[in-house]
């Protein structure tokens, strides 16, 4: 199994994905494709946060989105 490389950040909290599923800001996934799709549907309370990818072992941003309103 792969170590966790890729931390899903938000500076707001994560309200709402699509897929529906269990993310919250600190969430760590081996996968760097699944960590940004899941960061690219996810929707912040109240909108306006930033939503990160994070590549844990050397700290760079690889994905960042600013969550707004609307349908996802």
């Amino acid at each position: 199994m792969e170590k966790p490389a890729f931390k899903i950040e938000s500076s707001r909290p994560i309200v709402k994905t699509m897929p529906p599923s269990p993310v919250h800001s600190g969430e760590l996934l081996a996968d760097r494709e699944l960590a940004v799709t899941l960061a690219a549907k996810c929707k912040t309370e109240p909108p306006g946060g930033v939503v990160k990818v994070i590549h844990v072992p050397t700290g760079e941003v690889v994905f960042s989105k600013t969550s707004e309103w609307g349908a996802l």
